[in-house]
């Protein structure tokens, strides 16, 4: 069993910037790609970031890409989201997985099989 635990979520001002973290325990994810979701109140969750195992490849949406960086510390068993130039409609929950051994697929739900609980950023205008 993996867990994985997100922080560093709260409440920002827009421009402002926040990290998230995603602690895993459990068994190790240093193996695994890692991603980030997020969800916004009445609407469905939607993919944010990801990272391949070594950290040598990243994926974005294009709603977050140049504001947002994901990263890796595969020695901690962490990874981070770093979000900078924040908007209000970047306000949700977020999420952190691990994707699916040889799945191939980083953008959907599907390709990923443990999550954490969440972490809430607020963006006020």
């Amino acid at each position: 069993q993996v867990q994985l635990v997100e922080s560093g979520g709260g409440l920002v001002q827009a421009g402002g910037s926040l990290r998230l973290s995603c602690a895993a325990s459990g068994r190790t994810v240093n193996n695994y790609a890692m991603g980030w979701f997020r969800q916004a109140p009445g609407k469905e969750r939607e993919f944010v970031a990801a990272i391949s195992w070594s950290g040598g490849f990243t994926y974005y949406a294009d709603s977050v890409k140049g504001r947002f960086t994901i990263s890796r510390d595969n020695a901690k068993n962490t990874v981070y989201l770093q979000m900078n130039s924040l908007k209000p409609e970047d306000t949700a929950v977020y999420y952190c997985a691990r994707n699916r051994v040889g799945s191939g697929n980083y953008y959907q739900q599907t390709g990923y099989d443990y999550w954490g609980q969440g972490t809430q950023v607020t963006v006020s205008s």
